[in-house]
């Protein structure tokens, strides 16, 4: 069983992460509610009871995902179930692109410039779960959590604070490779998938600039420019990860798994006429089909290896969701967990997503060292929790931007086949983050 208070619904649950960030380590998974439709649950919190960190080292051969069973042990209890409710204790945090690099022999090509560790994830007891479905929010916690302290949590989310916290860019972003570069680098993934070593790589090029403030401010901003329903926002003593990610990763429910890639975009306009011709024209689109089908068969093959043999399905095939800024091109795949797996072996044997790998993975993993100057560190990597209850929810984190060290980093990227158009490709690119770029550059 698990404690259960209810405390007022808050149709913007922002408020409730503002009043106890200040007790360390917060993270909130935020829906996107009001302004996204999509979503529907936040989850809210902070002051976790024990903290793994790991980053990748050519002198650790150890598995993180070994690290987090062995947490997941140390405090595990069994909850039971609740739909209303997937998170009940557990396991929250992040998961960078690079601890790719604990599972595969990769090259060392790519520059790593950033201190983030590449796993901090928590053993957090108690939570704020927002329903934005029912209108209900709720104090969720395991039994072990002494009343006294749910108390004072309680008091803290009830007492109104004031958010006067700033955040300004000191210069505007700029690309780590030129568009020269760009265009040379996708003119050798073509080379690549003409010699046969691939089929599709995802390359993005990653914005930088620097920043005087609270990196909170700047998420409360974005998170207005780009609703979306696996956004995310996660504090430390590291720096912040701020995500606006409209993809999730893997969702583990009643033992059933969904996995939802995307592959395929297109700009809104602000004309209707224009902008429905748009998005037609990706969910007719033969590239971009032929983009997502290689994608999808990717994933349905890392299921595989976890799910019960022949449950692994594809129930929707190539869909158009609509969001602020692009309409993209979404497939479900769905399967059901063979009984000798967990979530954490679900997630080791799909790590990284292939959505933003390229095919085959380990492959096109390895042009993308070969290609990007810098490692990816939190973009492309995953956040999301691991309930006591049974049930995971991750997200892809495209739409990511990482602060540390006044340094803010934000990255861009897209799947590169035979027919792609190197043009449209860097274009692309732009489309997908031009709406934070210039929130956060409206700030100079």
């Amino acid at each position: 069983m698990s404690n259960r208070r209810t405390i007022p619904y808050l149709a913007d649950s922002s408020l409730y992460f503002n009043r106890i960030r200040s007790m360390g380590n917060a993270v909130y998974l935020d829906s996107g509610r009001p302004l996204c439709p999509w979503g529907r649950f936040d989850i809210i919190a902070a002051a976790p009871i024990e903290q793994v960190l790991f980053s990748v080292s050519p002198a650790t051969d150890t598995n993180p995902f070994d690290q987090l069973r062995e947490l997941k042990s140390r405090y595990a209890c069994a909850p039971t179930a609740d739909p209303d409710l997937p998170f009940q204790g557990g396991l929250l945090g992040h998961f960078s692109y690079d601890l790719g690099r604990a599972l595969e022999d990769l090259p060392e090509s790519a520059q790593k410039d950033t201190d983030f560790p590449d796993m901090v994830v928590g053993v957090y007891l108690w939570a704020v779960v927002v329903d934005h479905d029912l209108k209900r929010c709720t104090l969720v916690s395991t039994e072990s959590v002494d009343n006294l302290l749910l108390d004072q949590i309680e008091h803290r989310l009830q007492t109104p604070s004031e958010s006067d916290s700033t955040f300004a860019l000191t210069g505007k972003f700029g690309s780590n490779v030129s568009e020269a570069q760009y265009h040379s680098a996708l003119k050798k993934i073509d080379d690549y998938i003409h010699a046969g070593d691939c089929y599709q790589v995802n390359f993005a090029q990653r914005f930088s600039s620097t920043y005087e403030g609270d990196p909170w401010a700047a998420y409360q901003q974005l998170r207005e420019a780009a609703p979306v329903p696996y956004s995310a926002y996660i504090e430390n003593e590291y720096g912040a990860v701020l995500s606006l990610s409209p993809e999730q990763f893997l969702e583990v429910k009643d033992q059933k798994v969904t996995t939802k890639p995307i592959k395929g975009t297109r700009p809104r306009s602000e004309d209707k006429a224009q902008d429905a011709a748009l998005k037609e024209e990706l969910k007719h689109s033969t590239k971009d089909r032929a983009e997502n089908l290689m994608i999808v068969d990717l994933l349905r093959n890392d299921l595989s290896k976890v799910c019960d043999f022949g449950s692994v399905k594809v129930p929707r095939l190539f869909a158009v969701e609509s969001y602020r800024n692009v309409h993209h091109l979404v497939t479900t795949v769905t399967g059901q967990m063979d009984g000798r797996y967990s979530d954490i072996d679900l997630l080791e044997h799909c790590f990284p997503g292939g959505s933003i790998t390229g095919a085959p993975k380990i492959r096109a993993m390895e042009i993308i060292d070969e290609l990007e100057p810098h490692r990816r560190s939190v973009y492309c990597g995953s956040i999301g929790y691991i309930s006591f209850c049974g049930q995971m929810d991750t997200s892809i984190t495209i739409r990511t931007l990482l602060c540390e060290n006044n340094k803010i980093h934000c990255w861009a990227g897209g799947g590169i086949v035979a027919d792609s158009v190197s043009d449209m490709e860097y274009e692309e690119t732009y489309n997908k983050v031009n709406n934070l770029l210039q929130s956060l550059e409206n700030t100079l």
